[in-house]
């Protein structure tokens, strides 16, 4: 009995400090990144370039881990080169999504507060519930259709409440609303993609990043970046690239630690957590920033929290019961 006590215990130790984790590398991501995009102490117009640069430090991260194997008694870093044709003819669909979603939520953490950032986000969810109806034939329940419907609602509320306040940013919204669209596919298609990689999550990051490398290259262009760098005044500070290193360390990081959460945790309380952290991250950030919110900017971010921790728990109880229900004899070879 007492060992039984000890072992729960030491596991609740143990998911402690994976939520805490989780929670202090994803807030602390969010505001060096607004640090590196915003700031008067960076002061590059160059947003592309900034996401660019944290895909290197990811991809030298994954590529020395590779070498070695990972870290030992800490995880093990499965075997692969992102260089094989079949591999890139495979991934490369998918690390487009990934490169376009990455830049896009850069570019509205740009353009708008931190406080505002989980709201410019917040239709994942929504577009979630669209592309598995249209691309996998999903049909979702009417709970959860109604969940949607009051992020759209907390979305809109959020924005019209922004823009009263003199902080609305157009862009910076757009941005949120095509990072959320590429985020869902993202997801759609990493399901798809993960039987490249037998399932190793690290792989399909590793790959990513590095095809991710070479996409940038063109939108960097595109979006007029190549000027500002090359008039770039402070590539000879050792305390600019410091900030970027932190940037890179802190985008691998993140990865690392979320696969972490779910794997201690469940994929449902992930997604409350992330919540949680939504809000304590809003909270922070109102205070950090010495913003001042009205009610009705605080009932938008209420509305989508909360409808998007209930859309997480009505599905889990969808896919239990469906889990327990009966597979007729003439489909069990289909499954």
């Amino acid at each position: 009995m007492k060992n039984h006590q000890s072992d729960l215990c030491a596991s609740y130790i143990k998911i402690f400090i994976v939520v805490s984790c989780y929670w202090i590398v994803s807030i602390a991501t969010v505001f060096v990144n607004k640090t590196l995009l915003s700031s008067d102490s960076v002061n590059l117009e160059a947003p592309l370039f900034i996401t660019w640069f944290q895909c290197i430090v990811s991809f030298m991260i994954c590529f020395t881990l590779s070498k070695t194997g990972g870290i030992s008694g800490v995880f093990d870093f499965p075997e692969g080169t992102p260089w094989s044709k079949e591999t890139i003819i495979q991934v490369i669909p998918l690390s487009i999504m990934f490169t376009l979603m990455i830049a896009a939520n850069n570019l509205c953490l740009k353009y708008v507060g931190v406080p505002f950032y989980y709201i410019g986000r917040s239709l994942t969810t929504v577009f979630n519930v669209i592309f598995s109806w249209i691309l996998l034939r999903q049909a979702t329940s009417h709970k959860c259709v109604l969940c949607c419907a009051f992020i759209i609602f907390g979305f809109y509320l959020g924005v019209d409440q922004e823009n009263l306040l003199g902080s609305f940013s157009l862009f910076g919204t757009i941005y949120g609303v095509i990072g959320s669209l590429m985020l869902s596919l993202y997801s759609i298609y990493t399901k798809k993609k993960l039987p490249v990689v037998n399932q190793e999550v690290w792989l399909l990051s590793y790959y990513n990043n590095a095809y991710s490398i070479i996409l940038f290259l063109p939108l960097m262009v595109m979006n007029g970046e190549v000027t500002q760098i090359w008039n770039y005044d402070n590539f000879n500070s050792a305390y600019f690239w410091v900030q970027m290193i932190i940037g890179g360390i802190c985008g691998f990081a993140i990865g690392y630690v979320t696969s972490l959460q779910i794997k201690v945790t469940s994929p449902l309380t992930h997604n409350i957590s992330g919540t949680a952290k939504a809000c304590a991250q809003t909270v922070i950030a109102t205070q950090w920033f010495n913003e001042t919110k009205n009610g009705l900017w605080w009932t938008s971010n209420i509305i989508v929290l909360a409808s998007s921790a209930l859309y997480a728990r009505f599905k889990q109880v969808e896919m239990e019961e469906n889990s327990k229900r009966p597979i007729p004899e003439e489909k069990k070879s289909l499954v």
